[in-house]
């Protein structure tokens, strides 16, 4: 199995190294070698217009969001204070007023 870390643009996994850089043969996307350590480095967790996240944010919600197991809706405009980042396919903790502990994708979150 290779070590060659994954395109950035496409996701193959068939990327090669050539030289000072890394080429993917799907795409044609090439990327320098230390972009691609920088990249590894630092996983950057940005909301729905691509603003970078911190712990700490305040956020809104930019779509009525159903809870599962529950006939409650989180409604758009709801602003979520001191959010908690974290690994995982929902990267936001937080608590919300009136609902409780959730966790939130950062893909329907914008920071205010």
């Amino acid at each position: 199995m290779s070590d060659l870390p994954n395109c950035p643009e496409c996701g193959s996994e068939f990327t090669y190294d050539d030289g000072m850089q890394y080429v993917c043969p799907e795409c044609g996307h090439e990327w320098s070698k230390d972009a691609a350590a920088a990249s590894e480095d630092e996983a950057v967790i940005r909301d729905a217009n691509g603003n970078p996240l911190t712990d700490g944010d305040t956020v809104t919600v930019i779509k009525d969001l159903k809870i599962k197991g529950s006939s409650s809706v989180v409604k758009v405009g709801t602003k979520v204070k001191n959010i908690r980042l974290v690994e995982g396919d929902h990267d936001i903790d937080c608590k919300i007023d009136g609902i409780g502990p959730m966790k939130l994708k950062s893909g329907f979150v914008k920071k205010v």
